[in-house]
C-alpha cells in the first residue's frame, strides 16, 4: 500500500504529465477548412505577383479554404507600403481578418520566416497569435532555442521547411529528412517539419520516403508534383508528375496528420488559379474515395 507522501508525488507527477501534454497540443485546425480530410489551400507565394488580398482571393477562386503568408508580399493595392508579414500594425491586421472573412478563407501558417534576435522572434510569434495561426514556418536552424521558448510560451506549432540541396553549400542541410529529423527529436513536439515535396524531388529524394522518415513530426506540408527526380523543373498539376501524390496523402493519413497542406504552385505564375484548381481536385478525389 501506497503512504501518503507516495500518494501525493503520485498526483503531482500525473497533474504535472497531464499539463506538459495539454500544453503540447495547440489548437487544431477548424473541420470546415478540410477538403478530403485535410486543411487545403495555397501558400500565398503562388501568386507572389500579386498582392496578398489578390492571392486571397484567387486562393477562394481555386477552391482553396486555407492560406499561408510569406513574409515580403505587398498587402493591397489600397495600402501599398504595407506588407502580409509580422510588422503589419494591429489596424491592418483586423482589414486583412474582414478580408479573408469576405472571402472564406482562413489564415494559417506564416513563412518561410527568420528572426534577428528574441526580440523580433517575439513579433513573430505575437503576429503569428493575433492570427491565430495553427503554425510558423521557418529555416532558422541556430535560434532553435530561442523558438523552442517561445513555442512553449506562445503554445503555436513551428515548422522546419527545406529547401533542396545546395552542392555549394554543404553547411545546408535542411534539405535532407533526417537532419530535421534529427534536429526536431528532441525538441518540443509542436516543432516538426514542413514537407515541401517539390524541394525534396530537386534534391533528388523520393518526397514518400521523405514523408515516411518525419512519420509523427510533419507540421505541415508543401504540396508539389515535378516532372522529374533530381532536377529543377517547374511544378505540374498534382497526380501527373513522378511524386506519387497519391502516395503521400495515404501516408499522411495514415501518420494522423492534422496540418495544413499549402499548395506552392510554382509554374504559370501570372494564370495558374485553373492549374491551381486541378490541384485541389486532385485532393478532393482522393478524399473521396475513403
Amino acid at each position: 500500500m501506497k503512504s501518503l507522501s507516495q500518494k501525493i508525488t503520485a498526483t503531482l507527477m500525473a497533474t504535472s504529465l497531464a499539463t506538459v501534454t495539454s500544453t503540447a497540443l495547440a489548437a487544431p485546425i477548424p473541420d470546415d477548412a478540410k477538403i478530403g480530410g485535410f486543411a487545403v489551400g495555397l501558400q500565398a507565394y503562388t501568386f507572389n505577383r500579386f498582392t496578398a488580398f489578390e492571392a486571397i482571393e484567387k486562393t477562394a477562386q481555386a477552391g482553396g479554404k486555407i492560406i499561408e503568408f510569406f513574409p515580403g508580399h505587398k498587402l493591397s493595392a489600397e495600402h501599398p507600403e504595407a506588407k502580409s508579414d509580422h510588422n503589419l500594425s494591429d489596424e491592418l491586421i483586423e482589414v486583412v481578418k474582414a478580408k479573408l472573412a469576405k472571402h472564406g478563407v482562413r489564415v494559417v501558417n506564416y513563412g518561410v520566416v527568420a528572426g534577428k534576435d528574441e526580440a523580433e522572434w517575439r513579433r513573430i510569434f505575437e503576429f503569428a497569435k493575433k492570427l491565430n495561426l495553427y503554425a510558423i514556418t521557418t529555416e532558422d536552424v541556430a535560434q532553435l532555442d530561442i523558438i523552442e521558448k517561445l513555442v512553449k510560451e506562445f503554445d503555436i506549432r513551428v515548422a522546419y521547411h527545406e529547401h533542396k540541396k545546395q552542392p555549394d553549400n554543404p553547411k545546408y542541410e535542411l534539405w535532407d529528412p533526417n537532419f530535421v529529423a534529427s534536429l526536431v527529436k528532441n525538441r518540443d513536439p509542436r516543432i516538426g517539419a514542413c514537407a515541401d515535396t517539390g524541394h525534396w524531388a530537386s534534391s533528388g529524394l523520393q518526397p514518400l520516403d521523405a514523408v515516411r522518415i518525419l512519420k509523427g513530426r510533419i507540421i505541415s506540408a508543401h504540396l508539389k508534383d515535378r516532372p522529374v527526380i533530381g532536377e529543377q523543373r517547374p511544378d505540374v498539376v498534382l497526380g501527373t508528375g513522378v511524386s506519387d501524390i497519391k502516395g503521400i496523402l495515404d501516408e499522411l493519413k495514415k501518420q494522423g496528420f492534422a496540418g495544413n497542406i499549402s499548395i506552392e504552385y510554382e509554374a504559370n505564375w501570372d494564370d495558374s488559379v485553373p492549374d491551381v484548381a486541378q490541384c485541389i481536385g486532385f485532393i478532393r478525389g482522393w478524399g473521396a474515395g475513403y
